[in-house]
């Protein structure tokens, strides 16, 4: 489904018992909602489900960057609005985390509790330059050349080489990811400096990182734990950065258990 929120038309799914408190999921870079799939019938059991494509991304309006994490958080902001709903949980994995802080940070009243997955809460200065050559492959060549280096940070070749159907799925959203929406968010990430005002977080908070997450490693993890007072910090074993795909068992028992107890 599509709805016009904050001057654009943005694709979501919401499902789940009408009645139950709402969870809403936000993606990393370069996927859309459907990389959620593996948790789907995990939180529907007890929640309401809101994913929704990221601006850029999937199916929603791709418009010119650069964007702001301010700018997709209000995007955010704008869809809760239009479709009524004044309170959820928010679990974002990567990207999707980053915009879960600062929603955490500037408008904290809408969230029940946060979930950030795979993320960090400051771009290394060190990688500024790996992300300029990315947006300049990506500007000269589309997303094409950008697949398969992106699934090997993704996932661990163990489990690349077990040849899943669902790998083929990642590189297809890679794939089909606009370029506006790609660069766009791109520049967004690279601003990220949120690690000193993540103090002032005062909502129950769940930190879920893969082990061998090479991108948003265990120490920016670590960071974000140490920043939000009484936050929960989970390592999952034999995943990197998409862990809620890579180990979905051990990530759903964990969020799940995690949710309940918000509830």
């Amino acid at each position: 489904m599509k709805i016009h929120a904050n001057g654009i038309e943005i694709h979501y799914e919401l499902e789940g018992p009408e009645s139950a408190p709402v969870v809403t999921l936000s993606h990393s870079l370069a996927t859309d909602l459907s990389m959620w799939e593996p948790q789907m019938a995990a939180l529907k059991s007890g929640f309401r489900v809101l994913r929704y494509d990221t601006r850029g991304h999937g199916a929603t309006e791709a418009t010119d960057g650069p964007y702001t994490l301010d700018q997709l958080a209000e995007d955010v902001r704008a869809l809760l609005r239009a479709l009524g709903i004044s309170k959820t949980h928010f679990m974002g994995i990567s990207m999707g985390g980053m915009i879960g802080q600062i929603l955490a940070l500037k408008d904290p009243d809408i969230l029940r509790s946060l979930v950030l997955c795979d993320t960090f809460s400051r771009t290394p200065e060190e990688s500024l330059p790996v992300w300029e050559e990315r947006i300049a492959l990506a500007q000269k060549m589309g997303m094409d050349p950008l697949v398969e280096p992106t699934t090997e940070r993704w996932f661990t070749a163990s489990f690349r080489k077990k040849l899943p159907p669902v790998l083929d799925k990642v590189r297809n959203m890679i794939r089909a990811t606009p370029l506006k929406g790609y660069i766009g968010c791109s520049r967004a990430i690279m601003r990220l400096n949120l690690t000193e005002p993540l103090g002032a977080i005062a909502l129950p908070t769940l930190i879920v990182v893969g082990e061998d997450d090479p991108g948003t490693p265990v120490s920016a993890s670590q960071a974000i734990h140490k920043q939000i007072k009484g936050s929960e910090l989970v390592i999952l074993q034999s995943a990197a950065h998409l862990s809620n795909i890579e180990q979905q068992d051990a990530f759903n028992t964990v969020v799940l258990e995690f949710l309940r107890r918000q509830a």
